[in-house]
């Protein structure tokens, strides 16, 4: 039975039946049961009771409130003409793409807000007139200077190897791996991060897997790369190159199960007969037939070719900003 009981300058009051065995509160104090609590059971159900106690959120479908998500702010008119002006070109919105994956939005409809979408975006684009932001991918070798207050000169500089990218929006994020006196170090750099300096790609190119966490349980010769690495420039208009190495792991244990993985960048694990027997068990070929998980983890066609258009006028007006700010510069010299 529900029972409200308030208790104030010593006086009850009671909504519905109250149990006469519920225990006394405090004054002041606001309760409800939903049943009555005895106190030979009380010690035994004291955490289960408090989880029914704790007030419950109230959440709305996500039809019921897309109406009330598009305001006046998500209809910027300045944006609209700016993206409507723009004439590019389906292999060149679906390259930048590829560049800039952190401008996608969440493809999971339950967590998307299309107003705070939009307000990460502007703030990315503010944060890339101050610090430019490389094009890079999963492989590349790079070089991130960081503010630190409690480093010499303020600041320290971290070489490695890209060997993870993901999220969207601020929250985007890289892994950069180094064999540092014979310790595998990595970071995880935020790549929106106020206290970034600097981003250098000083190699650039791709690999055969979308990431390289197995580089954890290779030989450190993959993962070592010196401080003084000097830049490998890329000809400009040039496609990416992909690199076709493929890493000799280690002998088990792993961190991960590798053999269940479709990994295309490693040599044969050698292992027993046995092992890929279970990972043929385990595996999940009907997936890529699966329409509807297709449908729920991809961002629609036409919605991601009007955000990459929003990018693609914005990165352009940066680049133009940038150019009239060295002009200016140099004139000043």
């Amino acid at each position: 039975m529900a029972v409200l009981v308030q208790i104030f300058r010593g006086c009850a009051w009671k909504v519905g039946k109250l149990p006469l065995e519920t225990p006394a509160c405090s004054i002041g104090a606001l309760y409800i049961h939903t049943k009555p609590i005895t106190p030979d059971v009380y010690g035994n159900t004291k955490a289960r009771r408090a989880r029914e106690l704790r007030p419950r959120r109230n959440y709305l479908l996500n039809e019921d409130v897309e109406k009330q998500r598009r305001s006046l702010l998500q209809r910027n008119p300045e944006v609209e003409s700016s993206v409507a002006d723009v004439e590019a070109s389906s292999d060149l919105l679906q390259n930048l793409r590829e560049k800039m994956p952190e401008f996608m939005p969440r493809p999971d409809i339950l967590s998307r807000d299309r107003i705070l979408e939009k307000l990460e975006r502007q703030d990315m684009y503010r944060r890339r007139e101050v610090i430019n932001i490389p094009e890079f991918f999963v492989g590349s070798i790079m070089a991130v200077t960081v503010a630190d207050k409690s480093a010499p000169g303020k600041q320290r500089r971290f070489v490695g190897i890209c060997i993870y990218r993901e999220g969207q929006g601020l929250s985007a994020n890289f892994i950069l791996r180094n064999v540092i006196d014979g310790q595998g170090v990595e970071i995880r750099f935020e790549l929106y991060n106020p206290t970034l300096l600097k981003i250098e790609t000083l190699k650039l190119e791709k690999r055969l897997d979308d990431q390289l966490m197995y580089l954890r349980d290779a030989p450190q010769e993959y993962s070592t790369v010196p401080f003084d690495f000097e830049p490998v420039p890329l000809p400009k208009g040039a496609a990416v190159p992909l690199n076709p190495l493929k890493v000799k792991l280690n002998r088990r244990p792993w961190h991960e199960r590798w053999e269940r993985m479709n990994l295309k960048g490693v040599e044969d694990l050698g292992l027993p007969e046995r092992f890929y027997k279970r990972a043929q068990e385990l595996a999940k070929p009907w997936e890529r037939f699966d329409l509807m998980k297709q449908y729920r983890s991809t961002i629609d066609d036409d919605e991601a070719q009007t955000v990459m258009k929003e990018v693609y006028a914005k990165t352009k007006n940066i680049q133009s900003l940038r150019r009239q700010q060295r002009t200016q510069k140099q004139k000043e010299k």
